[in-house]
């Protein structure tokens, strides 16, 4: 399961996802559906989760690319989280892809979205 758009700039602020991990693991889903975001988990967090992914979706960020029905690895051992289509594939998707629209155009969200540095950089608002 991919949830995307609720990193830094798409949450804006990266909302917790304990709702639906706790909705995978509530439905018996646990031992087999991984979740892929661009939020963040907290420590009640069970499961295989890969949080946190940057660049983030509302950046342009591979995770924005996804489609229904894409396969995806995830294999902790190797660190290794891997979108199984072709260079090809992705470069067309990217070529297509517009950034959706802030949900926020005012007020300390919008701000907050605007500023927000990647997840990567702990989604700081000053970049020094």
């Amino acid at each position: 399961m991919v949830l995307r758009y609720l990193g830094p700039k798409g949450g804006p602020g990266m909302p917790e996802m304990l709702a639906p991990t706790g909705a995978l693991i509530g439905a018996g889903l646990g031992e087999s559906v991984g979740l892929i975001t661009d939020g963040r988990f907290s420590g009640g967090t069970w499961g295989m989760v890969v949080g946190h992914v940057a660049p983030e979706a509302a950046a342009g960020g591979t995770i924005a690319f996804v489609n229904e029905g894409d396969s995806i690895t995830i294999d902790a051992h190797q660190l290794k989280l891997e979108l199984n289509v072709p260079e090809a594939e992705i470069a067309k998707r990217r070529a297509a892809w517009t950034a959706p629209a802030p949900r926020y155009t005012r007020g300390v969200q919008a701000k907050f979205a605007f500023n927000a540095a990647s997840a990567s950089k702990g989604a700081v608002l000053d970049n020094y």
